[in-house]
């Protein structure tokens, strides 16, 4: 089920969750939420490339993320290995592919908008930076404009880091990309997606370690 209300808490978790067929043979997807048309809506997904798959050259209405999981994507711009993060603004267009196969976390039309920057950022040569007071946790800021609501971070947390009750103005929106994450709402595996809007209240806690995408601020639109 497509979890498309941004006014409730949804959890999707990936891996019991059948890939579904694109329309690039090769190209597969895991569908996390949706909303407009079928294949030009809002829509967040996982999405698998086989090896030597493509996408045909298409444009990107209201621009595109994506955080490469696995393999390497390449398009126009040169080739993205595991722990790319791509921010594509309005009027981008691309021919994507994957030579050996890769798994992407991809946002499509949400990062619309004038003054958008483009960016290829490579995640892992990025430093730590200790959380100012959260103990046991620690960020890489990917995203943040002034102008703009919503930011996007990587979060580690140490094995055996318990956090007390947050929330979060704008809404959450979290990928564990490994490890063992839990919230008070529930225990989560790698690849599960969480999405809280504003007012939800949770207590994330890991015994064994994780790491996390977040995008905070941007379910208040």
């Amino acid at each position: 089920m497509l979890r498309n209300d941004a006014s409730q808490r949804h959890v999707v978790h990936t891996d019991s969750v059948s890939w579904q067929p694109s329309p690039a043979p090769g190209v597969t997807r895991k569908r996390l939420e949706r909303s407009g048309p079928k294949e030009a809506g809002r829509v967040t997904s996982i999405v698998c490339y086989a090896p030597g798959s493509a996408f045909h050259r298409h444009p990107h209405p209201d621009g595109e993320e994506i955080l490469v999981l696995s393999g390497i994507f390449s398009d126009d711009r040169g080739d993205h290995p595991a722990g790319t993060m791509l921010l594509n603004p309005e009027g981008f267009s691309h021919a994507p592919g994957s030579a050996g196969g890769c798994t992407l976390f991809v946002k499509l039309r949400q990062y619309g908008g004038p003054g958008r920057p483009q960016a290829a950022i490579d995640t892992h040569t990025m430093p730590w930076q200790p959380h100012s007071t959260l103990p046991g946790i620690s960020i890489k800021r990917l995203y943040c404009q002034p102008d703009r609501p919503e930011q996007i971070h990587l979060v580690r947390l140490a094995p055996g880091t318990t956090v007390g009750a947050v929330g979060f103005v704008g809404g959450v929106e979290v990928l564990v990309l490994s490890g063992d994450l839990s919230d008070g709402h529930g225990h989560y595996r790698t690849h599960t997606w969480i999405r809280d809007p504003t007012g939800t209240q949770h207590a994330p806690a890991t015994q064994g370690g994780c790491t996390l995408y977040v995008k905070t601020g941007h379910l208040s639109r």
